[in-house]
């Protein structure tokens, strides 16, 4: 038993797929970029906003990777975003079971906090959820330590008391540099065979497998 068990957001917690690829094809289609196929697109979801459009667009200007970065924004992510996101039905009853046996409940995401927020307010999660740590509240993104020390020091308990849920080898090497057991979730790009390579305790199919 953890006494906090920590998730990733996006393929985790819930699928802003739809979402994503929708704001992606259009920032690429204003800006002149060729079409990128959907599976390429989703296979960017979990990396930081930075590395998602330079990997997509081919930019390797940092000017002119965070102006593309402020126009999704502005012009599409805010307004397409939260109505194309979707818990996964699996995700209140395992955060209720959570809750239920006294653990914490906290999100570590490259998502910003501000937009997590959005959809836990959506869909009324926001009292299953103990701290949302987003890409603005931290130094280094994942897979940097940082997201999962801050939950630490919030909650004062040590890494050894900390589950970390992802369905991305970002995840993996988070909870690896963070010093935490991790359980990997196939709800988003990322096998169960992928996931083998790295330490883990868990392999689920979905949220519905946490025990």
């Amino acid at each position: 038993m953890y006494k906090a068990y920590v998730f990733d957001f996006d393929y985790t917690l819930a699928n802003s797929e739809k979402g994503i690829v929708m704001c992606f094809e259009m920032l690429l289609a204003d800006e002149g970029y060729p079409r990128i196929p959907k599976k390429n697109i989703c296979q960017t979801i979990g990396m930081t906003m930075h590395d998602a459009v330079a990997e997509l667009t081919g930019e390797t200007d940092d000017t002119r990777i965070n102006e593309l970065v402020h126009l999704y924004k502005i012009r599409y992510s805010d307004k397409y975003m939260t109505a194309n996101t979707h818990l996964y039905a699996q995700t209140r009853p395992a955060l209720e079971q959570i809750k239920a046996q006294n653990a914490f409940c906290c999100i570590v995401s490259t998502k910003t906090r501000s937009r997590i927020n959005q959809t836990l307010q959506k869909d009324h999660l926001e009292a299953l959820i103990d701290l949302v740590v987003g890409i603005e509240d931290v130094q280094q993104a994942k897979p940097a330590p940082d997201g999962i020390q801050r939950v630490q020091q919030f909650l004062k308990i040590s890494a050894q008391d900390i589950l970390y849920i992802g369905d991305n080898l970002i995840d993996a090497q988070t909870a690896v540099n963070s010093g935490v057991d991790f359980a990997g979730v196939t709800t988003g790009t990322t096998t169960a065979a992928d996931f083998k390579a790295w330490p883990h305790v868990l392999i689920m199919k979905d949220l519905g497998d946490l025990p």
